[in-house]
């Protein structure tokens, strides 16, 4: 394949962004490729068309030395390769070894603050959208695309479709939820979003992961706890129940079954039922 050339930054990303989209990218990983890019090519506009492995290394040296996650430098890693693999059609001359990644436990809730959560929303969508999204293991980009056709109160199932990855599959439907999302799905079609905005489109995530903060102040609890720790405290209680892991990592949508048994980590229920020997 040629190699291509572009005559500024801004071109480059453009053209980044349309590659990106037929590739069928989530648009979270567009934009993170795409800033990512961005900061290194305005940096260095000089190796829009060559790359430089000396310049790379030190790019990415520099942020380690700012303070940056070794998360977040294995992204910009993965964003520079793509672009001069993928769209300037050029290798990269060298391989290089990012941080090994920091290996964190997952934040989760006991079951009585997620009950504390839930009853400090007012809002009785967002306090469904929240009891749902506990219930079900969705991720907040899942809850928000949910629409009325997806739940099959009769099988007792949920339908997630084009999750993480643009994989569907089934998780459960908490029975305890039927009332409320039959009155959520009342007067619309098969079609029509579960959780619509007031406009009748969908909801940002940002929205309801706001409400989420908001509710866990409220609450009065202290644990540095994000809206995807609901799914967290989902696979780990589901895991408490003593359920096999791999139905857990079907129900959550891992293609890789190390992800679930992370949550092994987190089940504090074989701990409790050890004693101290103090």
């Amino acid at each position: 394949m040629n190699q291509k050339y572009f005559p500024d930054t801004q071109t480059a990303i453009t053209e980044m962004n349309r590659l990106m989209i037929l590739r069928n990218f989530s648009p979270a990983t567009c934009k993170s490729y795409a800033g990512c890019v961005r900061r290194f090519l305005e940096q260095h506009p000089e190796q829009i068309n060559t790359p430089d492995p000396r310049t790379i290394e030190t790019f990415l040296f520099v942020l380690i030395e700012n303070g940056s996650s070794s998360q977040t430098v294995q992204s910009y890693w993965q964003a520079i390769q793509f672009y001069y693999r993928e769209l300037v059609c050029i290798n990269i001359p060298f391989r290089m070894k990012t941080p090994k990644k920091t290996s964190r436990l997952p934040t989760t809730l006991s079951h009585h603050e997620i009950e504390r959560i839930i009853n400090s929303v007012i809002n009785q969508k967002h306090k469904t959208m929240i009891a749902l999204a506990y219930g079900a293991g969705l991720r907040v980009s899942e809850l928000v695309k949910l629409h009325v056709g997806d739940l099959d109160f009769e099988q007792g199932v949920l339908y997630v479709y084009e999750g993480k990855g643009k994989k569907d599959r089934i998780t459960l439907l908490p029975e305890a939820l039927r009332h409320d999302l039959e009155c959520a799905s009342v007067g619309k079609t098969p079609n029509d979003f579960l959780f619509a905005s007031e406009r009748g489109g969908r909801l940002s995530t940002r929205s309801i992961q706001l409400v989420f903060t908001k509710a866990l102040r409220k609450a009065g609890i202290t644990k540095p706890a994000t809206f995807h720790s609901l799914r967290h405290s989902f696979a780990t209680h589901v895991l408490e129940q003593g359920i096999d892991i791999r139905f857990i990592q079907k129900l959550l949508g891992h293609a890789n079954i190390r992800t679930t048994q992370r949550y092994t980590h987190v089940s504090t229920a074989s701990i409790r039922a050890i004693k101290s020997p103090l």
